[in-house]
């Protein structure tokens, strides 16, 4: 039985370091941290933390890709345990600017002919 592919975007494994904010409805951060990506894609991340995030909230991202850092907001839509007491959410990415998906689709490219 095979299963389908959902992603819209394919995903190539990545490890950047990433800092984040988590916003409430009200604009509020609620929490913050550092993490890193796991894998990257044109539509979202999967991020790796030491502390679980709430998928109540959005999330602010700058991502540190090569000499580049961009700013992305996203939504998280799932959060579980991870590997060696780490936590794992995939975010979708919803507010960015056109040159950051330029950005981020030049890293994707350079990545994948690697």
């Amino acid at each position: 039985m095979t299963t389908k592919e959902r992603r819209h975007h394919p995903r190539i494994s990545a490890l950047n370091l990433i800092s984040y904010n988590c916003i409430d409805e009200t604009e509020q951060i609620v929490a913050q941290g550092m993490g890193r990506t796991l894998n990257v894609s044109e539509g979202g991340i999967l991020l790796e933390t030491h502390s679980p995030i709430d998928p109540q909230n959005a999330i602010a991202l700058a991502i540190g890709l090569e000499d580049e850092l961009i700013n992305i907001k996203g939504k998280i839509v799932f959060s579980m345990a991870g590997k060696d007491e780490k936590f794992e959410a995939g975010i979708e990415f919803f507010e960015m600017q056109d040159s950051t998906l330029d950005i981020l689709k030049k890293f994707i490219k350079a990545f994948s002919e690697q």
